[in-house]
């Protein structure tokens, strides 16, 4: 009796309770792989320092009856809070001159137009004729497709100064007075006649719409990660930024440089089943009278005509010390001191170094006798790889199993004691597929690198940051400058090599991912951030300029050959092989 009212007391009680914990059970088993992820991110994030996590955005809080939009976990303007003031005095260095506004009926016909523009040769200052060591300034006027003057700058020029015959070259600067006129200053540095060149890359209102959609659609290029895991393959959309809130999203940013990356979670897979980054594409279309703004022969990198003479001559540098010849812009005295030129096809550098011409294979082989060269960055450090291997046979590419655009790749000299290596920068990168197993931040790289007189590091990277804002890229060129940095510090011996942008062809695309425009800020950037620094500099984006052959975003043989015996110049100098190499 007293079992039957102890069942009839407590059955209903108790099958409520237990039919919660089932319930309980089956909903934990059914989202663990979910819970399980989002630790894992949460995990992620925590594990990255303070200091150098991406900076959160603060959620904007609308009225109770309204869902909060997405939170953002990342930024493309953060930057270390140490580092605040030097990025506002590096954006302020680059500030371009006010372009004008664009309404959505603007007329072509009132924009820059390289046709109805002119340049005029101004006479020697002081009078007389031209000689070495001169300073030749050209007055650059900027019209409209109905020849009316312009009256505001920002338009983006090129100037060079060159000698067919000689195979001679010089890059010239360009200085904008903001009324629509420029000044084209040369130095003169050889004898003989020079023709000068000057080219419209971008009409200021082009500018105007690159300024736009890089602050409005940083994330025009996309990206993507490959996740697998047994039968089981997933992709998702990838970028230094997503706008979604933090369970949503795979954090891959690293821990050691603070570098962000993020990717959205796959539906079946873990984050940590990401094993392939690649290029997703290219998602923004302008608008169609925007387009017109960059057509190729038109308005595109296009050469404008003189309104006279476009040659001088060039008389030997007179005996007698010669005084300084003061320039003739409105701005006053502005003497220009080129990273170099161009004669007979060599470049020789104005900086005091030797440039010497080491061509063959035994050349190139005694140079790096006993050397370690390490290259790191994009596809134009790569080409450099490609270039030793093919100019010194002697250096056996040693097989790594990797796919061409993306390597690592090693190069052997066993009877030399010569090492050389290649690898990729970490994303950003426009490359097809990149097994996350090599991808490495240069300045972990670096970190790991042991150094000393026989070690030259060279560092190339530029091209994949271009439509990002310049936050992106001074922010991975001071984690690699503080790496550097430490590098200098225990192997002081070191040898750090900077190569620099270089102008390039320019079609839509290529204007919208890579503008010449881009280059110019971000050449600027990178010089001034390693100014200082006992690093050496290729200048690539003069030596690129002041050369005969077409730009290119990987330049022509000639050019890589003349960049190279930049470097093996320095390399080979203190160590005193060059007297040995150019006797073989």
């Amino acid at each position: 009796m007293e079992g039957q009212a102890f069942r009839k007391r407590f059955p209903l009680k108790y099958s409520w309770i237990f039919l919660f914990l089932a319930c309980l059970v089956l909903w934990v088993m059914f989202y663990s792989e979910s819970i399980t992820d989002h630790i894992t991110c949460r995990l992620s994030e925590m594990s990255v320092p303070t200091t150098k996590a991406p900076t959160l955005s603060t959620t904007r809080f609308k009225r109770p009856t309204e869902p909060p939009e997405p939170a953002s976990v990342c930024s493309y303007h953060s930057v270390l809070p140490e580092d605040a003031l030097e990025v506002e005095l590096l954006k302020e260095s680059i500030a371009w001159p006010e372009t004008p506004s664009l309404p959505s009926d603007f007329s072509l016909n009132d924009t820059s137009d390289p046709a109805h523009s002119t340049f005029t040769i101004l006479p020697r200052n002081g009078g007389g004729s031209w000689r070495v060591g001169d300073q030749l300034e050209v007055l650059i006027q900027i019209t409209d497709f109905q020849g009316r003057p312009k009256s505001s700058g920002g338009d983006v020029l090129l100037a060079r100064l060159h000698n067919s015959t000689l195979f001679a070259g010089v890059a010239g600067r360009v200085l904008d007075h903001h009324n629509g006129s420029y000044t084209a200053v040369f130095a003169l540095l050889w004898e003989g006649s020079a023709h000068v060149e000057v080219t419209l890359v971008h009409p200021s209102e082009a500018v105007t719409v690159l300024e736009r959609i890089t602050q409005q659609n940083p994330d025009r290029v996309s990206f993507k990660s490959i996740f697998r895991f047994g039968s089981v393959t997933e992709a998702t959309a990838c970028n230094m930024c997503l706008k979604a809130p933090p369970e949503k999203l795979c954090n891959f940013t690293d821990i050691r440089t603070g570098e962000p990356w993020f990717c959205y979670k796959p539906k079946k897979l873990k984050c940590e089943h990401r094993i392939i980054h690649s290029f997703g594409g290219f998602g923004l279309k302008l608008k169609p009278m925007e387009e017109k703004l960059f057509q190729r022969d038109v308005n595109l990198k296009v050469l404008i005509q003189s309104s006279g003479t476009s040659n001088i001559t060039i008389l030997p540098k007179l005996k007698v010390l010669n005084e300084m010849v003061p320039t003739n812009t409105s701005g006053g005295s502005v003497n220009i001191q080129p990273a170099g030129y161009y004669y007979q096809g060599i470049w020789r550098a104005l900086d005091g170094a030797t440039v010497h011409q080491l061509t063959n294979n035994s050349a190139i082989s005694q140079c790096l006798s006993g050397q370690v060269l390490h290259l790191y960055g994009d596809s134009t450090i790569r080409q450099w790889f490609e270039y030793l291997i093919s100019a010194a046979p002697d250096l056996k590419k040693f097989d790594l199993k990797s796919l061409q655009q993306t390597g690592p790749f090693m190069a052997l000299n066993y009877a030399k004691n010569t090492l050389v290596t290649f690898r990729c920068h970490a994303p950003p990168i426009r490359f097809g597929n990149l097994p996350i197993s090599q991808t490495r931040y240069i300045a972990n790289e670096l970190d790991g690198v042991a150094g000393g007189e026989k070690t030259t590091i060279v560092i190339g990277v530029w091209s994949h940051f271009s439509t990002f804002p310049v936050e992106v890229y001074i922010r991975r060129l001071l984690s690699i400058r503080r790496a550097v940095g430490r590098l200098l510090t225990r192997a002081p011996g070191t040898l750090v090599i900077i190569r620099t942008a270089n102008p390039k062809a320019l079609t839509l695309y290529e204007t919208l991912t890579n503008s010449d425009w881009f280059s110019i800020q971000r050449d600027k950037i990178l010089r001034t951030i390693f100014k200082g620094m006992n690093v050496r500099f290729v200048d690539a984006w003069e030596m690129t300029l002041a050369h005969h052959l077409p730009h290119n975003l990987h330049p022509q043989h000639p050019i890589i050959s003349n960049m190279l015996n930049v470097v093996l110049s320095h390399i080979c100098s203190p160590a005193g092989n060059f007297e040995k190499a150019t006797k073989l």
